[in-house]
């Protein structure tokens, strides 16, 4: 049994504030092979020695990047459980996956295989932040992944009480509620991801407090409500956010909770990127658009500069952006009404620097 609210290793708290957090209950800790340039990994390997395996459940990540191949991926597997210094890995996951055919290329399968049979680790799963219906599907159908890793948060609502001209009916309309019923249905785990939408620096939202839960406190609680969510992933950097989250867990939504979620969502909703990936599929320059936006989400709702600068050198930057025929076509397809072209000049003007 792994704990409703895990710990985000992209960046991790400060040592003695993540031995606390494992202390306290926490038993699941995401990381990735890039993350902090490996030093996630450090830390987590070093608390396990301090604390004793049993004391936490890791996943951690692999890219699936340029010549992929079985080797390269088994390489870098060799690297994180060299940083973590302890076997097997919990739970090995493929790095924002998008592209259903990477669930079964030969290629991942074998380096999977091998490495199972090896004793390196012992189940599978993959993060994925866009084209989800198709990766959830394909996850089921080929009955080799364990778990799925989605973005699922309070932008998601699916019956909202505004009028839907302001806020559209995202779940409806993208079937992620019944993804994840039809993940669970088949035996495989969700944890859910970015799931406080404002992001990792919680901004002091007092407007949209109710009682004395706060707008973070009452998004962790819509995610957690999903029966078929087995954990949320949140960020902890400090002892007041620890509290928070940690205060969330066996505590239900309230009415007025939820009234304030949808005001806040109402309020908010033209300018938050869901990761449809509509606009990208629409691009007739085949931009990458989904990325850019959440290159932009990175520095702007999470205060992470230098991991933006990254994913948007990534999916091209600048460069790739030149490209845009600026015919509109994203900012038509979009059923939230953003304006896509506004939000990927910003993300120029923030990165390209």
């Amino acid at each position: 049994m792994i704990s409703e609210v895990s710990l985000g290793g992209s960046p991790l708290p400060d040592w003695p504030l993540f031995l606390e957090i494992i202390e306290k209950g926490v038993n699941y800790v995401d990381s990735s092979v890039s993350y902090d340039n490996g030093n996630s990994e450090r830390q987590i390997g070093r608390m396990l020695k301090a604390l004793g395996r049993d004391k936490a459940f890791v996943a951690t990540k692999f890219h699936l990047r340029g010549n992929r191949s079985e080797a390269s991926i088994i390489a870098s597997v060799e690297t994180s459980l060299k940083r973590l210094q302890s076997e097997p890995i919990d739970v090995l996951l493929i790095h924002g996956a998008e592209n259903p055919d990477d669930l079964t290329d030969e290629r991942v399968l074998s380096a999977f295989d091998k490495m199972r049979q090896a004793g390196k680790f012992r189940f599978t799963g993959f993060s994925c932040h866009s084209n989800q219906a198709a990766m959830v599907r394909r996850a089921v159908d080929c009955g080799r992944y364990d778990m799925i890793q989605l973005g699922y948060n309070v932008f998601d609502i699916d019956r909202p009480e505004q009028d839907p001209r302001t806020y559209t009916d995202y779940m409806a309309d993208s079937g992620l509620r019944e993804l994840l019923r039809l993940a669970a249905a088949n035996g495989v785990g969700v944890i859910a991801m970015k799931t406080l939408k404002i992001g990792g620096r919680r901004q002091k939202l007092e407007a949209y407090r109710t009682g004395t839960a706060t707008l973070q406190q009452a998004m962790l609680k819509w995610v957690l409500e999903d029966r078929n969510v087995t954990s949320a992933v949140t960020e902890i950097l400090n002892r007041t956010q620890m509290e928070e989250d940690l205060a969330v867990i066996g505590a239900p939504l309230t009415a007025g909770e939820r009234r304030m979620l949808y005001a806040h969502v109402a309020e908010n909703s033209s300018e938050v990127c869901r990761g449809c990936a509509a606009c990208r599929k629409s691009c007739p320059a085949a931009i990458p658009t989904t990325d850019m936006l959440r290159s932009l989400a990175y520095v702007r709702n999470y205060g992470k500069s230098g991991r933006a600068r990254e994913a948007w050198a990534e999916c091209g930057g600048g460069q790739a952006l030149a490209t845009c025929r600026d015919c509109g076509t994203c900012e038509r397809v979009c059923r939230y009404g953003l304006p896509v072209r506004r939000l990927l000049r910003e993300a120029a003007t923030l990165l390209d620097a």
